[in-house]
């Protein structure tokens, strides 16, 4: 059978000294579509859109720092503990999405404590920002031919030719389709149900949705973790199991304590 063979060069444009490759292009697209989403909720709800600026401080700097720091503790630690400063070396790769969550919600918290508003507020709505984040980081996971899906022979198997010639699950691109359809479905709840009335609702459906994705794709995905666990499941599949878990709990809280701002 012959599969579809990926072999593009991860250097988008190379002037001189300056190059830029796919992965920083589409991490970039991914912030600013962010941005415009929430300048666009903000605008619903009459909210300070100049104030997304500080906004996209927070949560960027936390992104990036919680994903390094999340990739260095939970997939590499033996590594990363005997060698400390390559903590620092993010241009050689290892950002892990669960940290990155964790993260942008250490800067959001930041953030609203001068807002008008309060911090589940905010994370309702930057829920919906984070699935379509989600969508261009996997993207350019695929780009780059990283987050390697296990081999296999279905038809629509992908041969990422700069690592091996073993046709692969396009993993990368099963869970941007994922972060598309709970992109989707979230914006559909947003504006056509009460959801956003009940704080906590709307974050509660993105990590239940998010996380039982995240959970089923992960038997699709390489091992990523430098360590082996003697249980069934992967590092990713058990770091997503507490997510679920509250986002079970915000639902429920949120369909008892009915509240705006």
């Amino acid at each position: 059978m012959e599969h579809f063979i990926w072999n593009v060069d991860p250097v988008l444009l190379a002037l001189g000294p300056l190059t830029i490759h796919w992965y920083g292009a589409l991490f970039a697209s991914s912030i600013f579509a962010g941005l415009y989403y929430m300048r666009w909720i903000y605008q619903q709800e009459n909210q300070n859109v100049e104030s997304l600026d500080n906004l996209l401080i927070y949560v960027v700097i936390g992104i990036i720092v919680g994903a390094r720091l999340g990739h260095c503790v939970f997939y590499d630690p033996d590594y990363y503990f005997s060698n400390p400063l390559k903590i620092l070396a993010i241009w050689e790769g290892g950002l892990a999405s669960h940290g990155g969550g964790l993260g942008a919600i250490i800067g959001t918290y930041f953030y609203t404590r001068k807002a008008p508003f309060s911090f589940i507020w905010l994370l309702d709505r930057l829920a919906i920002a984070t699935a379509l984040f989600g969508i261009f980081v996997r993207s350019a996971n695929f780009v780059n031919a990283e987050i390697l899906g296990k081999p296999t022979d279905v038809p629509w198997a992908v041969i990422f030719a700069r690592i091996d010639n073993v046709a692969r699950h396009p993993a990368q691109l099963y869970e941007a389709i994922a972060y598309a359809i709970i992109f989707i479905s979230l914006t559909l709840v947003y504006k056509l149900t009460k959801a956003k009335s009940h704080q906590g609702m709307l974050l509660g459906i993105f990590l239940i949705m998010t996380f039982t994705a995240r959970f089923i794709i992960e038997y699709f995905k390489q091992q990523q973790a430098a360590y082996n666990i003697e249980i069934s499941m992967n590092t990713g599949q058990m770091l997503s199991i507490p997510f679920f878990l509250i986002g079970i709990m915000l639902v429920i809280s949120s369909l008892k304590n009915k509240g705006n701002k």
